[in-house]
């Protein structure tokens, strides 16, 4: 059987696959320099690590791909996980109630504010900057007057097992996996799914279309909240108390490995298997530094410029579709 070139769909190819298969060289790359300067990085004990420690960020990252999707942002992600981590952290003392009801609150919790900042963007207009900005500061308060400005202890083992392990495998690298395939799938073969690429690859025309645009941004803005939700769940899990003050600056990483996954700020392009790369790049990077012995605060400077470099890079890559 012969096969003719097609010039065009190599190049659709090329635009589809080309910045993935990036992503997967400069894995690769980063993670071939790291062992060769700290061997320990190939252990299994330190790969688990890395695996564990990203999976928070990973789980608010899944979720911020659909709120950049329709073309918004989220600001409050690191403010929701303390509030919902904080809401589980109350009602996981030991003989309480049972596992479940925790995990539900501090779920519902976070589900809660990701629809009011779908409410204000979607039916009230409010630029989702503003109107995540608030809830950011709002949240964070709600979450200092539940806990009276003091962590939350005394954990049940039952909710602090869902930082463990499961055939040595981390359950929280298990919750992300699932959320990631089911987000994943829901993206590529359902019509919200769809909608969500029409509304912010082009709002009026989504709109002209029949597509109802409100209720596709409420969508996001909720899903992303119930991540969060869940995501300061297995945090609270992990620390063993619930931290008021937990979370801050997670919202930057999250935006951060989901523009480099090759999610566009402007909306309408993006993948979940691309913030899973996006996610593993930074926290590759983050470990890698931990083990050069490098300063936390030169880790900040390092991570700030990856921020700036995603968005730069994204903004020329908008720029050469538009051409």
């Amino acid at each position: 059987m012969r096969y003719r070139f097609d010039r065009q769909s190599l190049t659709r190819g090329l635009t589809v696959w080309g910045p993935r298969l990036g992503l997967v060289a400069a894995l690769l790359t980063t993670c071939g320099v790291l062992a060769l300067l700290r061997p320990h990085f190939l252990s299994l004990a330190n790969l688990t690590n890395v695996v564990r420690q990203v999976s928070i960020n990973g789980l608010l990252a899944v979720g911020v791909t659909w709120v950049l999707l329709t073309g918004g942002v989220d600001l409050s992600l690191g403010s929701v996980v303390a509030l919902s981590g904080v809401v589980a952290a109350h009602l996981a003392h030991p003989g309480m109630y049972p596992l479940w009801v925790p995990i539900t609150a501090g779920i519902a919790a976070g589900t809660a504010c990701g629809g009011i900042n779908g409410l204000f963007v979607a039916r009230g207009g409010v630029p989702p900057f503003i109107a995540t900005l608030g809830m950011m500061t709002a949240a964070r308060g709600l979450a200092l007057v539940l806990s009276g400005g003091r962590p939350v202890s005394n954990m049940s083992p039952t909710l602090t097992r869902l930082a463990g392990d499961w055939l040595h495998v981390p359950v929280p690298a298990l919750i992300l996996g699932g959320v990631a395939l089911a987000a994943g799938w829901t993206l590529r073969n359902t019509r919200p799914g769809r909608y969500l690429f029409a509304v912010g690859g082009n709002e009026q025309a989504a709109r002209a279309a029949g597509i109802p645009v409100r209720g596709i941004k409420g969508l996001a803005y909720t899903v992303c909240g119930a991540l969060a939700g869940l995501a300061g769940v297995v945090l609270a899990a992990r620390i063993t108390t619930g931290q008021p003050n937990a979370g801050a600056g997670y919202e930057l990483d999250a935006i951060a490995a989901v523009v480099i996954g090759g999610t566009s700020l402007s909306g309408g392009v993006g993948s979940v298997g691309g913030t899973l790369l996006g996610v593993l790049l930074m926290g590759v990077i983050g470990n890698g530094l931990d083990l050069l012995n490098v300063s936390s605060y030169y880790q900040q400077i390092v991570k700030g410029a990856i921020i700036v470099g995603a968005v730069w890079f994204d903004r020329r890559q908008r720029g050469a579709r538009v051409k």
